[in-house]
This record gives structure tokens, sequence and C-alpha cells, in this order.
């Protein structure tokens, strides 16, 4: 009997072989942040969790969310949550059949950065400000 041999299939280029550029970075970073905001979710559960179990739940949460490391972790969750909504709003302006030329795809994605950190840290100092 004949041996069959698989056919030479192409292979997949590796991401070594592409040159890098704003829209690739901003499209990872948007699957990431995508993910992360799994993460801040279960914070938020918790958080209201504690807040429902009584009290000294309560002034725990707060005590842990009000320390250093847990504003830390509350900053990256704001920034993770808007550069997720721009990201999604950059989306939402290419599902309306726009913004697909290269220059327009390059500097949507660099904006999406700068705006959404821009945004977080608006936010922060409007909480600071007011707390």
């Amino acid at each position: 009997m004949a041996e069959v041999k698989p056919a030479a299939r192409p292979l997949s280029p590796h991401l070594q072989i592409y040159r890098w550029s704003w829209t690739m970075a901003m499209s990872i970073a948007h699957r990431a942040t995508g993910s992360a905001l799994y993460a801040g979710t279960v914070l938020i559960a918790a958080w209201l969790i504690a807040a429902a179990s009584g009290p000294a739940a309560y002034e725990t949460a707060q005590a842990i969310a009000g320390s250093i490391l847990g504003r830390l972790v509350l900053f990256g969750y704001s920034f993770v949550l808007l550069h997720h909504m721009v990201g999604g709003l950059r989306h939402f302006v290419w599902d309306t059949g726009r913004g697909y030329d290269p220059e327009t795809r390059m500097k949507l994605a660099k904006y999406s950065v700068f705006v959404s950190g821009g945004l977080t840290i608006l936010l922060w100092i409007i909480v600071l400000a007011a707390g």
C-alpha cells in the first residue's frame, strides 16, 4: 500500500515577522483590558458583598480600598475600564465604515491611549477633590 504524505501547507507568520504598529498594540491592549475587567468586577462584587454584610465588613473593605495598594489597584482598574471603553468607541467608528485608511487608523490607536490616560487622571482629580 502506498504511503500518503500530508500536503505541504503554508505556515502562518509569527509575531517576529510582523512590524509592530499602534493598531496591533491597541488590539492586544483591548483584549487584555477586557480580560482585566473580569478581575476588577470580582473586586467590585466583593466590595458590594462587604457593604451588604454589615458595618464591620464594610469598614474592612474601605480600609483595604483606601490603602496605597488599594488606591493603585483602583487607579489601574479605572484606567483599564476607560481604555477598554475608548477602544470600544474606536471599534464603533469602524463599525460605521469610517476610519479604515492607514493614517486614520494610526491616529485613532494613538489617541485612544492618550484619551483614556487623560480621562483617568481627570477622574481621579475629581474624586480626590471631592473626597
